[in-house]
């Protein structure tokens, strides 16, 4: 299975394609955290490790908002508007200097992730899909 990276035209905004729920119905809440968990402790690893938390507290408390969003994305319970109100991602990432070549380091940490978990292609790609879009959104820089 590939995970293709797109590429990013600056000022693009396309339309960003709904994760099938199958994600969540599979991995369950414990499995998305897992995932989520795993997504992060790869980032604070690599060349955009200076745009995530470095106290371990912080961190955690930022996987927790990041799974809740994904839980919620993928058809799981509200976890992300109930503790932070909509989404808005685009807003809630402006304080950060994201690049598109951070784009691309975030995106290689997830390929990273997503290639472990044993779930069909289908629903993998649906969800590769969808981040691969959606990151699109949080260049900033």
């Amino acid at each position: 299975m590939e995970f293709t990276i797109s590429k990013y035209f600056p000022g693009v905004r396309p339309n960003v394609p709904m994760p099938m729920h199958d994600m969540f119905t599979l991995l369950q809440e414990e499995g998305m955290r897992k995932m989520v968990s795993d997504h992060y402790d790869l980032v604070v690893q690599s060349p955009i490790k200076h745009l995530f938390p470095k106290n371990p507290i912080a961190l955690e408390k930022a996987k927790e908002h990041s799974a809740d969003f994904f839980i919620q994305i993928c058809g799981g319970p509200d976890y992300f508007n109930q503790h932070r109100g909509m989404p808005q991602m685009n807003r809630r990432h402006r304080p950060f200097q994201i690049t598109a070549e951070a784009r691309i380091e975030w995106l290689n940490c997830y390929r990273e992730v997503l290639k472990k978990l044993d779930l069909p292609e289908n629903v993998l790609m649906s969800f590769w899909n969808y981040l691969d879009v959606f990151s699109k959104w949080m260049v900033n820089s």
